[in-house]
């Protein structure tokens, strides 16, 4: 069996999945299998990834209907058999340590959920920004602010075996980092630049119109918040969403350091 299993959905990528897959045949870690599902794509993602299979380590699953990120990544963990189950969206890439490093991190201090900073980049792969990660985040401190970021994602099944992603249109990854701290008391962060998280335009995570609504259906049917502690969560968020845009410095000393 695999050591780490790394889930990644995949819809109408056939410009980045190459470069996504490729940034995980590039690990040193070599112990892995990366499980792409295909969520009806109507470009040609499923012919792009089809070109990797020879290395018997890359499996294709082909969904029959639109499941959406949060479905389409539920599959994934479903045919996993690794102990560690990673998470790599479709246009995003890993540096090529990334796997050793932050298994030698989890292992060595026996951690079950851990995250790493990571860089922001455009459609071109043009460097935009260093995300900076805190040490550690507890339950009460996520519904606050997502400090962690998907693709550097990993947990344990082990304790508690396979989580899955709550059936949530945006905001499931958070959703199930909530899921997560439920049973784990920490997710410990890893502050080093292990991955590149790719903005495009147009992209489902990079609309804003209605991210606050999403965020407040989990913060209320995941996180368990009341109205009040809903509305105090929501008002951290965007006065940390604020300071980490415009005083990324003063973000960092408070929130990071």
């Amino acid at each position: 069996m695999p050591v780490v299993s790394i889930i990644m959905p995949a819809y109408n990528v056939e410009d980045f999945i190459a470069l996504s897959i490729d940034s995980v045949i590039e690990q040193s870690f070599t112990d892995w299998e990366l499980i792409i599902v295909n969520d009806c794509s109507s470009d040609a993602t499923a012919e792009v990834v089809a070109k990797y299979l020879e290395d018997k380590r890359i499996k294709l699953i082909n969904n029959q209907v639109n499941m959406g990120g949060a479905g389409s990544r539920n599959i994934a963990i479903e045919a996993a058999k690794g102990r560690y189950l990673a998470f790599l969206d479709s246009d995003d890439l890993w540096t090529s340590d990334k796997l050793d490093k932050q298994i030698s991190f989890m292992q060595q201090n026996n951690i079950g959920f851990s995250f790493a900073g990571y860089s922001t980049i455009n459609e071109k792969s043009d460097l935009l920004d260093k995300i900076e990660v805190p040490s550690r985040v507890n339950f009460s401190k996520l519904l606050k602010h997502n400090y962690v970021g998907c693709l550097t994602a990993i947990y344990d099944t082990l304790p508690f075996g396979k989580i899955y992603m709550p059936a949530v249109k945006k905001r499931q990854d958070f959703a199930l980092w909530l899921e997560l701290l439920k049973r784990f008391e920490f997710a410990y962060g890893l502050n080093i630049n292990l991955g590149y998280y790719r903005i495009r335009a147009g992209s489902l995570s990079a609309s804003k119109k209605d991210a606050l609504k999403y965020y407040w259906r989990v913060l209320r049917k995941v996180g368990g918040c009341n109205l009040l502690s809903a509305c105090y969560n929501i008002a951290c968020y965007l006065f940390i969403v604020m300071l980490k845009k415009k005083h990324v410095a003063l973000y960092n000393r408070i929130f990071i350091s």
